[in-house]
């Protein structure tokens, strides 16, 4: 069965355009030193993306069991589905009055060896982002595609989840200091709705991967 390619995609897409990667990718520019802070914070991104979409995307070609018809890549979709859900519910119940994350403190005077670490830990130990790849991975492993159709289905998903990360420091090479008015205008307007529209699309996610998996029992 080929990789399903819109699949794939769509997990990316969303990972783009979570406000966990367009918020520290925008605070990345008004660090001390944007561009290599920010280079780094991508550097650590594109790790914690990788890890376990590949990891998954491994394991799910690996193991096989004829008789049971990969029975538990469909368990596991079900799973990650149901975690997606109630992450999606507990952040839309909690969306009022929530203070400003560590994380986002300590973006302020990031300089590169901090951005890396953040990087790592925004997307890798993040649960919400963790699980996206995950299902990335399994979207890809379960298609028992070929080592070339796998490594590119894979570069196809890093690429477009950290495109949003690396688009501001492309930006800011080309434009220089122009860009950061309309940058911190996205910013503010992230910051202010962040809660609520990561929620909608966290729980929509996992509605789609916990039917998915449903299907597939």
């Amino acid at each position: 069965m080929p990789v399903a390619f819109g699949e794939v995609v769509f997990f990316a897409v969303v990972i783009a355009l979570s406000p966990f990667t367009l918020i520290p990718a925008l605070f990345m520019q008004f660090t001390p030193r944007p561009r290599a802070t920010s280079s780094a914070f991508l550097a650590g991104w594109v790790i914690g993306i990788v890890v376990p979409a590949g990891t998954c995307a491994a394991l799910a070609s690996v193991v096989h069991r004829p008789a049971e018809g990969h029975a538990w890549v469909a368990w596991a979709r079900v799973v990650l589905g149901s975690l997606l859900i109630l992450f999606g519910l507990r952040q839309w119940l909690t969306r009022h009055g929530r203070s400003a994350p560590g994380w986002m403190r300590l973006l302020a005077d990031a300089g590169p060896s901090r951005a890396f670490r953040l990087g790592l830990v925004l997307s890798l130990a993040n649960p919400k982002i963790l699980l996206l790849s995950a299902a990335a991975g399994l979207a890809v492993g379960a298609a028992e595609p070929t080592t070339a159709s796998g490594v590119t289905a894979l570069a196809v998903f890093t690429v477009c989840a950290a495109g949003t990360v690396a688009l501001p420091v492309v930006l800011h090479v080309l434009m220089g200091d122009r860009v950061l008015v309309p940058l911190m205008k996205v910013r503010r307007w992230l910051e202010s709705r962040a809660a609520g529209v990561m929620a909608v699309v966290i729980a929509a996610i996992g509605v789609l991967v916990l039917f998915e998996g449903v299907v597939r029992l």
